[in-house]
């Protein structure tokens, strides 16, 4: 079942149960994949990778607008985005824990050679595609910067 189909389906339970903030945010995930098949140069569907890019891009600006809210005193409103990105998480692939991304990281390091922080590129590049939707990029990249030192 693709990304479009399983959000039709949420879309109509959140619809059935009355549940405005799931609703909303998976209205917005149906309007970033129409946009993303609509753009320019796009064929109208889009592929696994583009799906996962668009899900942690929309996670990501909801956590950092309650981040926003939290510093101005609006816990109300950070509280909704907070709750809008647990719904987009449901459809991200099984997040790493830091145990087991370190585990993953440890063993990207040692497949490219790197030694030093100068060699952090590569181990982004390939942490990057072998982890896509499985962990933050910020959370990759702390834990690259912590294991090279």
């Amino acid at each position: 079942m693709s990304l479009k189909d399983k959000v039709g389906e949420a879309m109509k339970t959140a619809m059935k149960a009355k549940d405005k903030e799931g609703l909303a945010a998976i209205r917005a995930i149906k309007s970033a994949i129409l946009l993303a098949e609509t753009e320019g140069g796009a064929k109208g569907e889009i592929d696994e990778a583009t799906e996962l890019k668009l899900l942690q891009k929309l996670v990501k600006q909801r956590r950092e607008s309650a981040e926003i809210y939290s510093k101005e005193n609006r816990q109300d409103l950070a509280d909704v985005e907070l709750n809008q990105a647990k719904v987009i998480e449901q459809f991200l692939p099984k997040q790493l824990d830091d145990e087991e991304l370190k585990v993953v990281l440890e063993k990207i390091i040692a497949e490219v050679g790197a030694t030093s922080k100068k060699d952090m590129g590569k181990i982004m590049g390939a942490a990057s595609k072998q982890l896509a939707g499985q962990a933050d990029g910020k959370r990759i990249s702390a834990m690259v910067g912590t294991l090279l030192s």
